[in-house]
């Protein structure tokens, strides 16, 4: 047991560790292992496959259940290419805010959750407090499904997950769900003077393309009639979605590879399962009609990632806490995933609140305003009092 340390610090250094998701997140799990075990915490880590990377996951209090769920991500988005005025990998603060990468998205829950933890240790908790520090977020959430398997395992079952993504200290019972294919079209290579004898890849990739913009003019259509979609989301629609793409050789020659990844963020009430069906049957039907000019032409798709929506919950009881401690009347939804939907399907009554604009998440010179950070300090400081009824 000792004193508390202020969030601003822990804040700091989980800054200070450049945890981009394509690299190891360990230096900054020893660091907060060690911290939680200062606290008088009770700790397990869950590995990825090739032990490069860790979730850790922390309870103060009695081995009681009924307890509550911190969860934030370790991971960072690049910096690389963005045009940044302070040192992204230290908080450099002004004009109240705290610049820094992930400060906002979301390393400043973390640290507030941290402190929590440790102001616990010294306080007669009746329920435990729970900390989840995930990896892999930012690629597709897939450190969350494995963490949270293993957390039922390790801790007695809590009764509710606050994930702190920012949503401006508002509570979020709702957003929509996340579905990416990795799509690798092999075309059949000629010059481009004989075209009519060869498969452009970035031909027939446009055509893929293409579709996506299709449904998502005949999806957002269908909302404006109030025959789909959700009105509560903007857009109130699913939509797709190629951020990048690439192939192709020389401008004279029919592309032989083409990729992309096409992303589909759906709308809770329409299944996922739909919207697989849907991209496979169109990629089959576009491979079919390559394979007629040759035969060794074909489509693979590798899903990335699949993120479930969050489903707003009739009487939840996460939403009734955190609207409680907020004091808000009245819970939103969000366009953007989490991974509040995995601990939702774990069982856990979820909802999303953390400090800070989504806005700033990604961006350069990425903040987090002081008046948030301390909106969120108040919010950790009445949820420490409710554990200890």
């Amino acid at each position: 047991m000792s004193d508390a340390p202020n969030s601003r610090a822990i804040l700091d250094q989980l800054v200070s560790f450049p945890t981009i998701s394509s690299d190891s997140n360990l230096d900054l799990i020893d660091w907060a292992e060690v911290f939680f075990k200062s606290h008088g915490a009770r700790v397990m880590r869950d590995y990825s496959p090739d032990r490069k990377k860790a979730s850790l996951v922390a309870q103060i209090g009695p081995e009681a259940e009924g307890g509550v769920i911190l969860s934030g991500h370790s991971d960072v988005v690049p910096v690389e290419g963005q045009n940044w005025t302070h040192p992204p990998f230290s908080v450099t603060q002004s004009g109240g805010r705290l610049y820094g990468r992930g400060t906002c998205d979301m390393k400043g829950f973390v640290a507030l959750a941290m402190a929590a933890a440790a102001r616990a240790d010294l306080l007669p908790l009746k329920r435990p407090l729970q900390i989840c520090i995930s990896r892999d977020e930012e690629i597709g959430c897939f450190g969350a499904p494995p963490m949270i398997r293993a957390m039922q395992d390790h801790f007695p079952r809590a009764a509710l997950a606050v994930i702190g993504e920012p949503t401006m200290m508002k509570p979020v019972n709702g957003h929509k769900g996340g579905i990416g294919f990795d799509t690798h079209l092999r075309g059949y290579e000629v010059h481009s003077s004989l075209i009519d004898r060869g498969v452009s890849a970035i031909m027939e990739g446009a055509k893929l393309i293409n579709w996506a913009n299709q449904i998502n003019a005949e999806n957002r259509a269908a909302a404006e009639a109030g025959k789909q979609g959700d009105s509560r989301y903007d857009p109130p629609y699913t939509t797709l979605h190629v951020g990048t793409i690439e192939g192709g050789t020389a401008h004279n020659i029919t592309a032989k590879d083409c990729r992309f990844l096409m992303s589909i963020r759906n709308v809770p009430g329409e299944s996922t399962k739909g919207w697989i069906e849907r991209y496979i049957a169109e990629v089959r039907a576009i491979e079919a009609e390559m394979q007629k000019v040759h035969p060794d032409c074909a489509i693979t798709l590798k899903q990335r990632y699949d993120v479930p929506g969050l489903k707003s919950e009739a009487n939840g009881k996460a939403e009734e806490l955190v609207r409680v401690l907020t004091g808000q009347n009245r819970s939103g939804v969000v366009s953007y995933g989490t991974e509040a939907g995995h601990f939702q399907q774990g069982g856990y009554s979820s909802i999303v609140c953390g400090p800070g604009d989504i806005a700033q998440a990604h961006q350069p010179d990425e903040y987090l305003s002081i008046a948030q950070f301390e909106a969120g300090e108040q919010f950790m400081n009445r949820l420490l009092a409710t554990l200890q009824t």
